[in-house]
């Protein structure tokens, strides 16, 4: 399930990621700037891609997630979290209404 606040969403993992003796059950995304961008392609990041998802997501998460961790997500996180990224990406006029800031 995911909750938004201002320009973050928390993403509640279904399988959480084990990281040494800590296990992270939950993840928040901010709002990435341009510059977090570079090197991925907005019509991916739009549509999911994977790669795309692998390259910005560290950038914004937090804690922040290595390209590995991201690359053995439970397939459900991932989804949640290239919702959330694909909806940071909308005007505010697109965004769904759960997701509006103001």
């Amino acid at each position: 399930m995911t909750q938004q606040k201002s320009l973050n969403t928390t993403i509640q993992l279904d399988t959480p990621i084990k990281r040494g003796e800590r296990e992270i059950n939950q993840v928040t995304l901010r709002k990435p700037a341009s510059g977090e961008l570079r090197g991925a392609s907005l019509a991916d990041l739009m549509q999911m891609d994977v790669n795309a998802l692998e390259k910005v997501i560290p950038r914004i998460s937090d804690p922040t997630l290595t390209p590995h961790e991201v690359q053995n997500l439970d397939p459900a996180d991932l989804f949640q979290m290239g919702a959330a990224v694909s909806t940071f990406l909308l005007p505010k006029a697109m965004r769904p209404m759960a997701y509006q800031t103001e």
